[in-house]
């Protein structure tokens, strides 16, 4: 490891790849490159290289006035081929699988496949590199800081497959064009050194290594075509975006007219001419342009052959070129064309034979198309296209009167295309409120403002997100029928477009479809509406019918790029020095990331936003249904509340069981059960009887069958617990069966195991508690169908328990650090407090974040009986004069007064009487046992130990109410045992007929005895966990006792093997972290008695050394010690960094 940043520094710049810094005129005029690098003045404007010298420096070293980085693109494409994680990735283009007319990839477009067919030779090494250029302009200060314009330049490999393509990891930065101002037609200047390396690419290569075939080839390159927004687009190909002739599709064919009003330039009525020539807009003489029809056909499109030589005959030269600026103004003023300058990318050999050259970009059109359709809706000011001017141009350019300005009161008639004021309220606040999948969208809530009825600060991927999706449901009530599937038909032209897999059928059909749909805007919206981004779409579907996919080609993945490089500015004072530095470093990591172990987390390594264990990653939760598994997170905060009905809670246990892999083979029972009962009933039938029969034929089903039905199948038959359901956490709470490991609000019960062991120890149910249908039944009389198995495990036993005595008092202890006086129980306590005190909790005790939901709940229940008991406490302890230390006085006078009123009295006298409630009759006393602190389970656990066999429910009873000098604890359990004894003594009498004594099945007996509630699950004696062993009802016959007996038995064996293999599991993984630590403390002392002895035979060189030494020094005369000038200091080496 390395001892400083310094020392980090220079290591990676041995990983990374090279970078040139060249200088450059402080006019953008020329670089100081090639031929022109011994130059010291510009050879354009004559200003000097290198800044002047003052006096008072002594600095010899010539400083340039600005320069720029290049950063070569060849070893860069090499090292694609140096690491086996890119190397095949890289002829993925040749040899992916395609299919006829479907364009997946840049590959599949006719411009790939036109380039392969032009240029054989280069098509027939599939590793050969296609590559695209982009360049935009950012500023690093933001919009209110310095006015500072940098200029990447990026170049991107489309061979790569398309989860690999267009990453941030494969994007090379290749060329920063220094500030301050924007290059504009002068960006040649900079590319000069790209456009070389590129011209050797092409026709030499280089000699590259493919690690994944081991062997050299001679590795070739193309530029497929540039990216940019429509300004860059001038700066790149040459032709001018502004004015009339911006299309640089149309070119001198556009009919774009200026609005003698407004003053700028309208592209209104420029589509009907790419209609067919049969239909009727074009004779069309009121809707469009006042009295004219159009009878010509859409102007062709040129190839990249006749564009080159119509620039070649016009006599453009290049930017880098003497007189050129001049000489090219002069030819575009008298040839009155939009050709500005001969681009640089003529240079390269191939480029006339590109199908497409540089590509407009969706992103900015779509969203500049979104401003004007809302903008003009809304009737936002200063925003809007219908405006005074924008109403007297239209009366002088179209037939539209119920538009003009009425002569009586002097105003404009409002539009049918814009809203009224509440209609605008109304739309707001829906966008307000409006809330999307995370990751899906931004809050574009943040943008609304409410009180001038407009969106601010929207991003181009809201646009996209709301051009896309919202204007057809935002608008469907509120616009007139014809505007409203106009603006529709746009929204979904651009969904179209976008789609990640094209056909070329369906572009053909777009290219047919957007003059109809420019041509119906055009009949509703006023002539300003439409500027330049609103007549290219009509071009946009024919560049995807060529070119392919819009996502490889539009600007979105070099936006964020573009914001990773602002970040990356570190020093304002040295921004480009600051991006190169940052770039060389994160590609160099990179690269070194592909050698790193599988398990080691890189940022290339991390997870998507919205990845969750789930199923297909191979990643499930062991014993989670697969309806749980599903991938995902909750969003926000989980809300909790109860069913409203019993309709409610069957549709939920309803959608459970249909969803829900492993039930689905007793779906298709159920469903041949009724095919055999009703020979004509049709799968509607079956479908309606599944939603409402299905979950009681499951229930009945998981109660019959042999005896061996798990309680873990029954509970999810059943679906029964505190019908509560959890939103945002999961719906698997809603079932609350013993097999679950949620924790629920109103069952005190958590451990230290819940707090803090990992997802995986936990089990609602798994798959294999289902068994496959296939299984035989018993004979008999009972049903074929076969039984679903279940089980128990840890996490039951951990929901039995009490809550953890630590965190117990923990929670006590954190009451006394804060009260307040609302505070009088625990209802009553705000929740500010309350999450308070639990995060004050989390502190102390750390906790699963997959539990976090039934440990908080757990929390609330225990925090609320604390709460509530510590108050009570206190009041019985101190008085109204005394008081805890812990409580402020203003709290406890606050607490006395409400402790003295009629209300509180009131609540106490109440509670008082439901506590000495005689529930077994009058005289009987209050309900007791002796169970203490420990679960009837836990009871029933120690019983089984001491008899040596599973104890009867009878047994379990008497050891919960008998005191030790063997007499009950009160009248009602001492009644129910005199009845069981006396049913015993009765059933015990030999009949007349009978010789044998009668089998005495004392279960069923005491069950009679006590009875059972059905309404809540529960038999007196055997606590609140009595449903674990017993269905809803009692029979009367002994078959249904000896199923309890059954149940019971099987419980207890079960939950004493799962103890104990859980103890044999501990105990094993205790013995394997001591083998583990004692062989590190055996490596340990190996390597400390190996450095002992190194230093051992390090002395003993030194001495040898010291005696040879002497030996000279003895026999030679000439030898002098060296002797240590005084005045002479150490040199001392420095190391500066030039950025």
């Amino acid at each position: 490891m390395t001892d400083n940043f310094y020392s980090t520094k220079k290591l990676m710049q041995g990983l990374g790849l090279p970078v040139e810094k060249i200088h450059c005129c402080i006019n953008g005029c020329m670089i100081y490159w090639g031929e022109d690098s011994e130059l010291i003045s510009c050879k354009f404007c004559n200003h000097p290289r290198y800044k002047r010298h003052h006096a008072s420096n002594r600095q010899k070293t010539n400083v340039p006035h600005k320069k720029m980085y290049y950063f070569p693109l060849t070893p860069r494409l090499q090292r694609l081929y140096a690491s086996k994680a890119t190397a095949n990735d890289m002829r993925w283009h040749k040899e992916h699988n395609t299919e006829e007319g479907v364009m997946r990839h840049c590959s599949d477009s006719p411009a790939w496949k036109h380039f392969d067919q032009i240029h054989p030779s280069f098509a027939v090494e599939s590793r050969n590199v296609r590559l695209g250029l982009c360049t935009d302009g950012f500023h690093p200060f933001g919009q209110t800081g310095q006015q500072y314009s940098s200029w990447p330049v990026i170049v991107t490999p489309y061979n790569l497959p398309p989860w690999m393509c267009m990453k941030d990891e494969y994007m090379f930065l290749s060329i920063i064009v220094p500030g301050l101002r924007n290059p504009k037609e002068k960006l040649d200047v900079f590319l000069q050194p790209l456009i070389a390396e590129l011209k050797h690419l092409w026709e030499v290569g280089v000699q590259t290594y493919d690690v994944s075939s081991k062997q050299n080839f001679q590795m070739r390159a193309a530029l497929m075509w540039t990216i940019s927004d429509f300004p860059a687009y001038s700066m790149l190909s040459g032709w001018s975006t502004a004015g009339k002739l911006a299309c640089p599709y149309c070119m001198e064919n556009s009919d774009a007219f200026s609005m003698s009003k407004g003053g700028k330039t309208s592209w209104f009525d420029n589509h009907r001419k790419f209609l067919l020539m049969e239909h009727p807009f074009r004779r069309n003489k009121k809707a469009f342009r006042k009295g004219q029809t159009v009878l010509k056909g859409a102007p062709p499109i040129r190839s990249g052959v006749e564009i080159l030589e119509l620039i070649e005959n016009y006599g453009f030269k290049k930017v880098t070129e003497i007189d050129a600026d001049g000489i090219n103004a002069q030819i575009s003023k008298n040839c009155h064309c939009g050709w500005k300058k001969r681009s640089i990318f003529w240079d390269l050999p191939y480029w006339k034979t590109n199908l497409i050259r540089h590509n407009l970009d969706v992103m900015h059109i779509e969203k500049n198309f979104f401003d004007n359709i809302f903008n003009t809706i809304m009737n936002v000011e200063g925003k809007t296209k219908d405006n005074a001017k924008s109403r007297e141009d239209l009366k002088e350019f179209c037939s539209r009167p119920e538009l003009h300005r009425n002569e009586t009161t002097n105003k404009f008639p409002k539009a049918c295309y814009s809203l009224e004021k509440d209609v605008k309220e109304a739309l707001c606040k829906w966008l307000k409120e409006l809330r999307f999948p995370d990751g899906y969208a931004s809050n574009m809530g943040r943008c609304v403002d409410m009180k001038k009825h407009k969106l601010f600060g929207m991003k181009s991927h809201d646009c996209h997100v709301f051009m896309q999706r919202l204007i057809p449901i935002a608008f469907r009530e509120l616009l007139p029928g014809n505007v409203w599937q106009a603006v529709t038909e746009i929204s979904i032209f651009f969904k179209n477009l976008t789609s990640t897999v094209i056909k070329k059928e369906d572009m053909k059909h777009l290219e047919k479809d957007i003059p109809i749909i420019l041509c119906r805007l055009e009949r509703i919206f006023p002539p300003s509406f439409f500027d330049s981004m609103e007549h290219l779409p009509i071009h946009l579907a024919y560049e995807s019918m060529i070119a392919g996919p819009v996502q490889y080609r539009w600007m979105y993945p070099f936006e964020r790029y573009l914001r990773k490089l602002k970040n990356n500015v570190r020093n304002k004072a040295k921004v480009e020095g600051s991006i190169c530095n940052a770039y060389l470093v994160e590609e160099a990591s990179a690269f070194c990331a592909h050698y790193f172990e599988p398990q080691v987390y890189t940022r290339h390594r991390k997870m998507p936003q919205n990845f969750d264990y789930g199923m297909g990653d191979g990643l499930e939760q062991e014993g989670m249904l697969s309806i749980f598994n599903n991938t995902g997170r909750s969003y926000g905060r989980a809300k909790s509340r109860y069913y409203s009905d019993d309709q409610e809670y069957h549709a939920a246990h309803t959608y459970i069981l249909l969803n829900c892999e492993e039930v689905k083979p007793y779906i298709e029972i159920y469903a041949n059960e009724l095919r055999q009962s009703e020979p004509h009933i049709d799968d509607a039938t079956i479908d309606a009887k599944l939603d409402q029969d299905f979950a009681s034929w499951f229930e009945k089903f998981c109660m019959r069958g042999n005896h061996s039905s798990g309680r873990g199948s029954q509970s999810l038959g059943r679906g029964r617990g505190n019908q509560k359901i959890v939103r945002g956490g999961g719906i698997q709470q809603i079932f609350s069966g013993n097999n679950t490991t949620n924790v629920l609000p109103h069952s005190p019960t958590c451990t230290e195991d819940t707090l803090a062991s990992p997802p995986l120890d936990t089990h609602v149910l798994s798959a294999s508690d289902i068994p496959s249908p296939s299984h035989s039944a018993p004979a008999g009389n009972v049903s074929s169908i076969p039984p679903i198995l279940g089980g128990t495990s840890d996490a039951t036993a951990a929901s039995t328990t009490l809550f953890i005595p630590s965190a117990s008092r923990r929670i006590g202890k954190i009451f006394k650090e804060k009260l307040v006086e609302e505070g009088i129980k625990w209802s009553k306590v705000p929740s500010n407090m309350k999450e308070y005190y639990w995060e004050e909790f989390e502190k102390k005790y750390k906790r699963n974040p997959a539990l976090l939901i039934s440990v908080k709940d757990t929390w609330k229940h225990v925090a609320s009986v604390r709460y509530n008991d510590k108050l009570g406490k206190w009041r019985k302890k101190y008085g109204k004069d005394a008081k805890p230390n812990s409580v402020p006085q203003e709290v406890w006078n606050n607490w006395w007064e409400y402790w003295n009123s009629e209300e509180f009295k009131a609540l106490s006298q109440k509670a008082s009487q439901n506590r000495r409630s005689e529930k077994a009759g009058e005289g009987s006393g209050p309900s007791k046992h002796i169970g203490g602190s420990k679960t009837t389970i836990q009871h029933s656990i120690d019983l089984e130990a001491e008899l040596g066999r599973p104890p009867t429910p009878f047994e379990v009873f008497k050891r919960m109410h008998k005191k030790k000098d063997g007499s009950f604890v009160d009248k009602r359990p001492n009644d129910i045992n005199e009845a069981v004894e006396n049913m015993v003594a009765i059933a015990s009498q030999l009949t007349d007929e009978s010789t044998e004594a009668p089998k005495i099945d004392v279960a069923h007996i005491y069950l009679q005895a006590v009875g059972v509630e059905p309404k809540k699950r529960r038999v007196y004696g055997l606590g609140t966990h009595a449903s674990t062993f017993y269905p809803d009802s009692v029979s009367s016959s002994s078959s249904a006792s000896s199923h309890y007996n059954t149940l019971f038995d099987e419980w207890l064996r079960e939950e004493l093997q799962e103890i104990q293999e859980n103890l044999h599991r501990k105990n094993e993984k205790i013995q394997q972290k001591n083998e583990e630590m004692q062989k590190q403390i055996e490596e340990m002392k190996k390597k400390e008695e190996e450095r002992l002895k190194r230093e051992d035979e390090m002395q003993q060189k030194i001495l040898q050394m010291e005696q040879i030494m002497c030996k000279l020094a003895q026999t030679s005369s000439i030898y002098q010690p060296p002797v240590e000038d005084p005045s002479r200091s150490p040199e001392v080496t420095t190391h500066t960094d030039s950025e």
